[in-house]
């Protein structure tokens, strides 16, 4: 049996992951691919959390620059990763992993209102526990979300999962020649202002000790990989 380098661990799951090659919503293919990794993570003995976002239905950010209030359009966003974190945790229970949602916005009827005693007592059933709704307040992304909830859980690290193999210093897909990092500091990330989660997230890691491993979830078994230290990933650290 392989061997974890991180026995609990939070997974940040984007929105736009989700939705595949689709231009919006969600590919439940995708779903089901991710959520048959975490299964296999799980086997292995990893303790896992998810934050998942809502990009692929709406961004808060995005409508307020069209015009919205800021905080009604983070409302609004809130609530499309309430729709995405259902549908993984759907994913998740089809894969044979006890699974359930926690909402930062109490919507009882659909899934648990978050609490962080709650929460704790799941993952140390060994149920996976979705968190959705962000921080369950506007002007906070999900990033800074995944990072709060990473600090209550006590995890060992947590994961990013984005479209490319880990930070670059300039967009990989507009900038061909940027240079990709296997490890940086916190501090790195602040100074260069790499764009890899927003400053609030990465001083809440920082200040916790949580490590963060930006890897590629569109690349098959990397969650795997990562979690027992293999793959390909950047590694964001005190140093």
């Amino acid at each position: 049996m392989k061997k974890l380098a991180h026995k609990r661990v939070l997974l940040k799951v984007s929105g736009e992951a989700l939705m595949g090659e689709q231009g919006h919503g969600i590919d439940m293919q995708v779903v089901a691919r991710i959520c048959s990794e975490i299964a296999s993570a799980r086997n292995l003995g990893a303790e896992i959390c998810l934050v998942v976002g809502g990009g692929n239905i709406f961004r808060g950010v995005a409508g307020a620059a069209k015009g919205m209030d800021r905080g009604e359009a983070d409302y609004m966003g809130m609530l499309a990763t309430v729709m995405n974190a259902i549908a993984l945790k759907g994913g998740l229970v089809d894969a044979g992993v006890e699974a359930l949602v926690m909402s930062a916005i109490p919507m009882p009827t659909v899934c648990e209102p978050f609490a962080r005693n709650s929460a704790l007592a799941h993952l140390d059933a060994g149920r996976v526990v979705v968190f959705a709704a962000g921080t369950g307040n506007p002007f906070f992304t999900t990033d800074t979300a995944a990072a709060l909830r990473a600090a209550e859980m006590g995890c060992d690290a947590l994961m990013k999962g984005t479209s490319v193999d880990g930070v670059y210093s300039a967009d990989p897909k507009l900038e061909p020649n940027a240079t990709r990092f296997e490890q940086l500091t916190f501090a790195d990330v602040l100074t260069k202002n790499l764009k890899i989660m927003d400053a609030a997230s990465i001083a809440l890691a920082r200040d916790n000790n949580i490590p963060i491993i930006v890897f590629s979830i569109r690349e098959p078994e990397e969650i795997v990989r990562v979690i027992t230290g293999q793959g390909t990933s950047t590694l964001v650290t005190q140093g």
